[in-house]
Order: structure tokens, then sequence, then C-alpha cells
């Protein structure tokens, strides 16, 4: 989904913005939050309950005729909604975000980024099928950062995503993001900021 050269470029940004802050940034790019494989079959489902009733009103083919037919039409609906293409359009707005969100939190809690010494991890997220972006701060900067902050690098994400350039985007909100971290947590002078999260973007 990004290129070798501009996963490099996200991890020197990475690194830059931590070397000024006791705080963590981490970053991850989902492909997509759920595979929605029940959808289809909803639609699909949908779609052949209402085949048999034009039928039966309009012409004067047997029940099995028409359950035949019914079967077709529910089989390639299922089969040609199933398409990744067209899967992902047919998911709910709401039903989208909601899995995407929970797996923005899923990824929180398994990095361990709870777990930072100062409460202070940043997790950048981003859902392509879904179009979703997210950062998710910790209790440490998020009860001295406003919301209004985390949507301004979310913009920047999501921006540059629309534009065909990711790579840019996670750069963006990354300096935007560590900017924060560095004014509410600069690296005290003379002690040891230990890297407690690893510098870099994950695909999953």
């Amino acid at each position: 989904m990004i290129s070798d050269a501009d996963k490099a470029k996200i991890n020197d940004a990475i690194r830059a913005a931590e070397s000024k802050t006791s705080g963590e940034l981490y970053c991850v790019l989902a492909q997509n939050a759920g595979r929605y494989r029940l959808v289809p079959i909803a639609w699909a489902a949908a779609l052949a309950l209402l085949v048999p009733w034009p039928l039966i009103a309009s012409t004067g083919w047997s029940a099995a005729t028409v359950y035949v037919i019914q079967l077709v039409v529910f089989s390639a609906a299922a089969i040609g909604l199933s398409q990744p293409g067209i899967r992902f359009h047919i998911v709910p707005g709401r039903t989208k975000r909601e899995r995407a969100h929970a797996a923005a939190m899923r990824q929180f809690w398994a990095h361990g980024m709870h777990k930072t010494q100062k409460r202070t991890g940043i997790l950048i997220f981003a859902a392509v099928a879904e179009r979703y972006v997210e950062i998710i701060a910790d209790a440490g900067i998020n009860a001295k950062v406003s919301q209004e902050v985390w949507d301004a690098a979310v913009a920047s994400l999501v921006s540059a995503i629309k534009a065909g350039r990711p790579g840019d985007g996670f750069i963006a909100a990354i300096e935007q993001c560590g900017a924060v971290l560095a004014q509410h947590f600069p690296v005290e002078p003379g002690s040891i900021n230990p890297d407690e999260l690893p510098d870099r973007l994950v695909e999953i």
C-alpha cells in the first residue's frame, strides 16, 4: 500500500519526532478493518425475497420454477456483491466506521500503547477500504490536548490519502502529533529517553 521509500521516510519522521519528546508515536495502515462477508449475503437474500412477487403476479409459472429462479438470483447476487470492488461500497457507513474504530482500538491495546511510562502513546491509524482515519492518544497526553488538535492531524492524513499520497499524509500527521508531544512532554535535559515502541509504520 505504501512504497518502501515512503516507509523509510515515515520511520525517519517518527524517530525525528520522538527525539524531541518522551512520548511515543505508532502508525498502522490497514487494507481493511473487516471482511464484511455477511453483508453481500444479506443483500442477496433481500433481493431474492422480492423476486417471487412480480413473477407470481405476471406469469403462470409453477412454484418450483419460481423457486429455481429465486435461487439463481440469490446465488448470482451473492457472488457479484461479494467482489471486493463492490462489497465495500454496499456496507453501511456506520458499520464501516464502527468496525474501523474497533480495529484501531485493538491495535492500540495489542501494541501496549497504554503501557508507556507516562501514558503518552499516540496511535495514528488508517483503514484504506473504509476510508477511515483515527488518532488515539493515551490518557497522559489526551488530558492536555483538545480534540481539535487531533482533528487537524486527521484532516492532513485524509487529504493526502485522497490525493494518492498516503506517505506524505502520515509524515504530516506524525509531525503535527510530534509537535504536540514535544510541547507537553519534552525530553528532560540530561535524562535518558527510552524508545518504548518500534519506530515504524505497520501494514496489516
